[in-house]
């Protein structure tokens, strides 16, 4: 099997689109996708409108591909902590690990809740099937923890945290807490929800 050196230019490239989605991120969280023109993103990311066409089809193909990864990274990180031995520690981490990426990037989280309905039938389903994994790995992670939960209720306990959670970015900007205690007080309120979500 031959091996292939990915050159200069090839890195540029890669470097240029991961540019243009974090500022495209930014700007459809502060003004919406419906608010936010190819010319806005160009200018963001230091280039022309037009020059975002080198890299993307489209602005909804920029939704998508933003919104995909975030699923995508979502789901990778939880699978990798649903080996974690014991169910309780597993649960923690799952938490850790959506609370981090929720004060990282508030602006994804914004955008995945409010612009979801703006990407194309393809993109959203697979956005769909990739929120549902990741759902499952909660539910079985919280089903093994609560004592008494049924799946039905793990489901519904399951998304209230994600709503919990998902706050982030109208809480994140808290004066009065740093990151750390933003991050144990949405760990201690989200296990105090399980807990008192078994009948």
């Amino acid at each position: 099997m031959s091996s292939r050196t990915v050159g200069p230019a090839a890195t540029e490239a890669g470097g240029r689109r991961a540019e243009i989605l974090e500022r495209a991120a930014v700007l459809f969280a502060q003004r919406g996708f419906l608010g936010v023109s190819i010319d806005d993103i160009g200018a963001a990311a230091g280039i022309t409108g037009p020059g975002i066409y080198r890299h993307f089809v489209g602005k909804e193909a920029l939704l998508g591909e933003i919104l995909i990864s975030i699923s995508e990274r979502l789901l990778e990180g939880a699978s990798a902590r649903s080996s974690i031995p014991g169910a309780s520690a597993e649960l923690d981490a799952l938490l850790d690990f959506h609370i981090d990426f929720a004060l990282s990037h508030p602006e994804l989280i914004t955008v995945q809740d409010r612009d979801f309905y703006n990407l194309s039938s393809q993109d959203a389903r697979r956005v769909r099937r990739l929120q549902r994994q990741y759902v499952e790995l909660w539910v079985d992670a919280v089903r093994r923890t609560v004592d008494d939960i049924d799946d039905a209720a793990a489901r519904a306990a399951t998304q209230a945290v994600f709503g919990l959670l998902n706050s982030t970015p109208h809480s994140a900007n808290s004066e009065a807490l740093g990151r750390n205690e933003m991050a144990a007080l949405l760990h201690r309120m989200a296990r105090s929800a399980l807990a008192s979500s078994c009948r």
